[in-house]
């Protein structure tokens, strides 16, 4: 035990005694700052287990109603349902805790000080006072003089009644600061030995509580290891009927699907055209069943019988109007103009229903058997025959680059290589920034990419990317390899980059190399750069302006080299240190098919250079009068999808998407036939002047129509 003042050394008053008060009182001080320090922090706790314990209801709540969703399925909501139980004592639990530990901490400390403390300082505060007057009454009587005898004794009086005042003052005072340090001592010890024992009866009970949960535990835990088998087999089935369908139908096109049932022959989207406006035309899911034509206009109407007897119709193909595929239904009372996606397509549909009429004839009462769909021609269609010949005729293009499978049918546009079936999965998961694959018979192409996979090729590509495959004694996978072995090779191919023929020059040097090969329309030169890590995105610093590759493209006019940096993640609106992006570079070299196709690929025809120039405005003082048609037409196009949104009644401008097409189908077949116009600006704004007249009529005419 701490050593305690003595009465006896108080009564003496020497200066060890006021030595030792001095670090008593230091001590009562110090542990008063940490009583202080504990009760606050105690406070907080409780605080913030209050908000844990609201906390823990709200997820508990939120429990409950993913239990009520999963009412019908009886493992789940037990499971949850017991679970729930148990926590819900738990946080009953948590708040006798918190309540013990309320009156553990805060309240024994609170009394030990306000019991002590201010009475202490009291005393302090006299003691200190009569200490004082003790010192003056000495003073006095020190200096009386020995001829004035009253005063003498008056003085000595005086010191002797105030020497007794202040020994008992002192020794008040040693005793209460003795019996708060006997004290303190009980009290901060039974503080923490309830708070202890608050924390071990609330551990004891949350014990007891998951011992009687623990059967119900082995059992979910059986419950779950049997969901997870089958969870695996389920997903394993699904894996399988998405990989069939995939090799299908992975175009993305609505094509003709035929039923199994003997109530309906066919069904698919097709456009069908308004009676009262011949020009607007909605995409509806059409079906035919019990001699009936029916359409949806979507999935939250109901169905509407188009033709009611198919019996009393006619169908012919529509060679006279612009739209392609179209054909017409045709009845006593009315007619039908429909459109279909592909030639193919509407070709089924047409024996669909030529077939459905015929039968309905012959055969009134019974089901018609299943037409149409396609299913008559096996292999792809004509028009996808010739993307998978032409892709052919590329070196090394009929084997697969990966593993040498025959005849593949896939392809990595941004890699220019083809591929089989399973190495196209594995590419798949390497993810589109480094690989996007394709279907050469089920996907449409564009001409740019279908040129890209025919100047690459499967030899080109694996010249560079396994051009150290023999000096690192790798053997390359076969068709009959596992998909393990050509997993790892196709990640080391690609993703590692172990085979490429590093260069030496640093990543400055090979960004240039890139930009030179991107301007001078060098695509194998490009491919090789991009496998050797140069940047896509990478500038060529201040002394090529900041100008990335695809700018470097523009410029140098090659129409492919744009697409291919587009498809290896080229950002089509980076701009320059002047200002000016890939399209600003188009528009002033002049080159009609680049602005095509920034402009297909989302490019921002709105941005300013420094000197606040879009590219339609460096057009204009180009003088370029095919760029600055498209640039106009586009904008205006926009302003009709906006208006759109305001009325619901305008779709893109068909004079846009004509003019649109034949640029793009003559930058990329004959770009010869695209040369500069000069033109007047003023006869020119006089030409938009009339346009802008023109597309607000049409404006104002929707308006009064929706009103």
């Amino acid at each position: 035990m701490d050593s305690l003042l003595d009465f006896e050394e108080c009564v003496k008053d020497s200066p060890e005694f006021r030595l030792k008060l001095e670090l008593f009182e230091a001590d009562v001080n110090v542990l008063e700052t940490h009583l202080d320090k504990v009760m606050k922090l105690c406070g907080k706790m409780v605080e913030a287990g209050q908000v844990y314990n609201a906390a823990n209801q709200l997820f508990l709540s939120g429990l409950a109603e993913l239990s009520m969703f999963h009412q019908k399925d009886s493992v789940i909501n037990n499971c949850l349902n017991q679970f729930n139980q148990g926590l819900q004592e738990m946080i009953s639990f948590h708040t006798i805790l918190f309540d013990q530990t309320q009156r553990a901490i805060s309240q024994q400390l609170t009394n030990l000080c306000t019991q002590f403390l201010p009475q202490l300082l009291a005393t302090r505060r006299e003691f200190l006072r009569i200490g004082g007057d003790l010192d003056s009454a000495a003073l006095k009587n020190s200096q009386v003089s020995r001829h004035r005898a009253t005063d003498a004794e008056r003085a000595s009086h005086l010191l002797l009644a105030t020497r007794k005042c202040y020994q008992h003052f002192a020794l008040d005072y040693c005793l209460q600061l003795n019996t708060f340090k006997t004290q303190q001592r009980l009290d901060v010890l039974n503080s923490v030995f309830s708070f202890v024992h608050a924390q071990f009866t609330f551990f004891h009970q949350g014990f007891d509580l998951l011992r009687d949960l623990e059967p119900t535990m082995k059992t979910m835990a059986a419950q779950l290891s049997q969901l997870s088998t089958d969870c695996a087999a389920k997903r394993k089935e699904l894996e399988n009927t998405h990989l069939l369908v995939q090799q299908r139908d992975a175009s993305g096109e609505p094509l003709v699907v035929p039923c199994s049932g003997s109530e309906e022959l066919i069904q698919g989207y097709l456009f069908k055209r308004s009676r009262r406006k011949t020009k607007t035309w909605k995409r509806c899911w059409f079906s035919i069943r019990d001699n009936q034509l029916i359409y949806r206009k979507s999935h939250k109407e109901a169905s509407v019988v188009l033709f009611e007897d198919l019996r009393l119709c006619a169908v012919k193909s529509l060679e006279n109007i612009d739209r392609r595929f179209c054909f017409d239904l045709l009845s006593v009372q009315k007619s039908c103009a429909l459109q279909a996606d592909s030639e193919e397509v509407k070709q089924s549909w047409l024996e669909a229903l030529q077939g459905s009429i015929d039968l309905a004839y012959r055969q009134p009462k019974e089901a018609p058997p299943p037409q149409g769909g396609g299913d008559s021609s096996p292999g792809p269609p004509p028009q996808r025959q010739s993307v998978l010949g032409e892709a052919f005729r590329a070196p090394g293009n009929m084997l697969c680059c990966d593993c040498g499978e025959e005849e593949p049918r896939w392809a990595s546009i941004n890699l220019g290589v083809t591929v089989c079936i399973q190495c196209s999965g594995i590419h798949r998961s390497l993810g589109v920034h480094l690989s996007k694959v394709r279907s050469l018979t089920l996907d449409s192409w564009e001409a740019e990419q279908l040129k890209l996979l025919c100047i690459l090729g499967n030899n080109v590509v694996n010249r560079i990317y396994e051009a150290r495959c023999s000096d690192e004694g790798r053997v390359k996978p076969r068709s009959d390899s596992s998909r393990s072995e050509k997993e790892a090779w196709i990640k080391e191919k690609y993703v590692e980059k172990r085979f490429v023929q590093s260069s030496s020059e640093g990543k400055a040097e090979a960004g240039r190399r890139l930009y030179r090969a991107a301007m001078a329309g060098d695509l194998v030169a490009m491919a090789a750069a991009l496998a050797e890590g140069s940047e896509v995105n990478g500038s060529i610093g201040e002394e090529g302006g900041g100008q990335t590759p695809l700018i470097g493209a523009a410029i140098g006019g090659s129409l492919l080299a744009c697409e291919f940096l587009l498809l290896n993640g080229a950002k089509v609106n980076h701009r320059d240190l002047r200002g000016q992006g890939a399209l600003h570079a188009a528009a002033t070299a002049g080159h009609t098919g680049q602005v095509c196709l920034l402009l297909k690929r989302g490019a921002n025809q709105y941005a300013v250079d420094e000197r606040g120039q879009d590219p339609l405005a460096i057009a204009v003082e180009t003088a370029n009068a095919d760029i600055v048609t498209l640039l106009r037409m586009a904008r205006m196009n926009e302003e009709m999808r906006d208006s759109e949104g305001v009325f619901g009644a305008i779709r893109d401008d068909e004079t846009f998407q004509d003019i649109f097409r034949d640029f793009s189908d003559m930058a990329s077949h004959d770009p010869e036939r695209l040369s500069r116009r000069k033109f007047s600006r003023e006869g020119q704004e006089e030409e938009e002047e009339d346009k802008r007249g023109r597309r607000g009529e049409t404006v104002n005419s929707v308006k009064k129509t929706t009103q």
